[in-house]
């Protein structure tokens, strides 16, 4: 919990501390027994009989007597007590009020009490105050302490990466050249759109980034966020569904509506699946929250409001699920694959994670991008990790090729499981079997080498073959 968080929660307890003690002091001072001792009231009635009394007060919706004593009397070891107050019961108030009668008490009242009007209103108050501070406290904590309060809920919750100055750029995206080309046109149209518009050339007004988890979407958006030098509002797809309705479409207008104001500027709506999934295959219908917030967002994208200046990046790993509304030109214009990287982007993207840690003479990074043919860009980066948490592991100073190797099957197949007993039958069995795989490669020439094969056991495996591929093949 950060400072501010604690300030807040020192500052509530506070308030709350100092207004129980005001209730208490409250109710000290208003006490109307203060100064009386409370005795039995078979002790009241005695020195009623006794005509030990001078002032008398009946309080009869309390059912108490306070009585001041013309002598002092001792009660319970305590001496020179002058003034007592006894609590009776509802069926004695006869009894007391015969007795008080009887004394010959110089001053007597009777006090028929009535409700205060503050208390009456401060007990009706009470419960609502309750339930809207605790709506309160529900829709703050809703909010996820944005700052927006408990009835910003329409707000947008983008955040403006230009203000963080993002140092990614797109030198330090490898594997996706591709990609980064079509990117650097938007870069270059928002620092210099005469150049365009002097052709007659439209720049296209959304792309969206799709491809396999790992690939590198939301990093081109950071590079393209660093590169553009002008406002880059990110957000992710899942921050415009709340559980109350219109929220979502709402937070779609403040969004724009904040783009519009800071043109020329670029929106990225990273996970784009979550609010822009088909419409139709829910339960919930043409109300449903999430195809309110769609619907806003397509009106957005391409209705009567112009949004010059203002460009829509979106990015998903299900393209196949977006409704088809949202894919037309005029909306998204450019769809740009974010796929695997080939074994040329795998080098680079080998080089980009090795730079800042020491490796040993002996590894070679165009024979490991060999071996990890089908790896995302993610799974490469969490290779060089594995292999220099490995490294520390053993106090090493540098990463050999060893500990590479390690480290591609670590992320491969798993941990290797050298706890698990296996048995000598288990063992020639797996034997055999990987054994086949890697006669049958050697057999068929058209298939890849085998580079490594192994009885030992990994996560779910008891064994493995692998193959390295000279190139990557685009037909299978």
């Amino acid at each position: 919990m950060g400072n501010m968080d604690k300030n807040k929660v020192l500052r509530i307890a506070g308030i709350v501390a100092a207004a129980l003690i005001a209730i208490y002091a409250f109710g000290v001072l208003t006490d109307s027994d203060r100064g009386f001792d409370k005795v039995d009231t078979s002790i009241a009635i005695k020195e009623l009989d006794a005509k030990n009394v001078k002032e008398a007060e009946i309080k009869d919706r309390e059912q108490t007597v306070q009585l001041k004593l013309k002598k002092p009397i001792e009660v319970e070891g305590k001496d020179g007590i002058e003034q007592i107050t006894s609590q009776y019961p509802a069926r004695a108030s006869q009894q007391i009020f015969d007795a008080v009668k009887g004394s010959e008490v110089e001053k007597f009242d009777t006090h028929v009490s009535q409700d205060s009007f503050i208390g009456g209103l401060l007990m009706m108050l009470l419960p609502m105050l309750l339930i809207f501070g605790l709506l309160f406290f529900m829709l703050t904590r809703m909010q996820g302490g944005g700052g927006m309060g408990p009835f910003g809920f329409g707000k947008s919750r983008a955040k403006d990466l230009q203000k963080d100055n993002p140092d990614t750029r797109f030198d330090d995206v490898a594997g996706a050249d591709e990609a980064v080309e079509e990117l650097d046109e938007i870069r270059d149209f928002l620092s210099d759109p005469g150049k365009y518009e002097k052709l007659g050339a439209k720049i296209p007004r959304g792309v969206l980034l799709y491809g396999p988890p790992g690939t590198g979407k939301t990093l081109l958006a950071r590079a393209v966020a660093g590169e553009s030098g002008v406002p880059f509002y990110s957000i992710s797809g899942s921050d415009f569904v709340e559980m109350f309705v219109g929220v979502g479409a709402s937070r779609v207008r403040d969004l724009f509506k904040q783009a519009k104001e800071n043109a020329p500027c670029i929106i990225f709506v990273d996970e784009i699946d979550a609010v822009g999934r088909q419409r139709g295959a829910g339960m919930g219908g043409g109300h449903d929250e999430r195809e309110q917030t769609l619907n806003q967002l397509l009106v957005e994208m391409d209705g009567f409001n112009g949004r010059e200046g203002v460009i829509l990046m979106a990015a998903t790993n299900r393209p196949d699920v977006l409704d088809p509304a949202l894919l037309r030109p005029g909306r998204f214009d450019r769809q740009i694959p974010v796929t695997n990287p080939d074994l040329v982007g795998r080098e680079q993207i080998l080089r980009v994670h090795a730079e800042g840690k020491p490796l040993a003479p002996d590894v070679d990074l165009a024979s490991l991008a060999k071996r990890t043919a089908g790896m995302s860009g993610a799974d490469l980066e969490n290779v060089l990790n594995e292999a220099a948490l490995l490294t520390a592991r053993v106090d090493g100073n540098v990463i050999t090729g060893d500990a590479l190797e390690e480290a591609t099957d670590r992320v491969v197949g798993g941990p290797r499981r050298t706890s698990k007993i296996i048995s000598e039958h288990e063992k020639k069995v797996t034997a055999y079997h990987e054994g086949g795989h890697t006669l049958a490669a050697w057999a068929m020439k058209d298939i890849e080498r085998v580079y490594k094969v192994t009885i030992l056991a990994r996560g779910r495996t008891g064994g493995h073959a692998m193959t390295a591929a000279e190139d990557d093949k685009g037909m299978y």
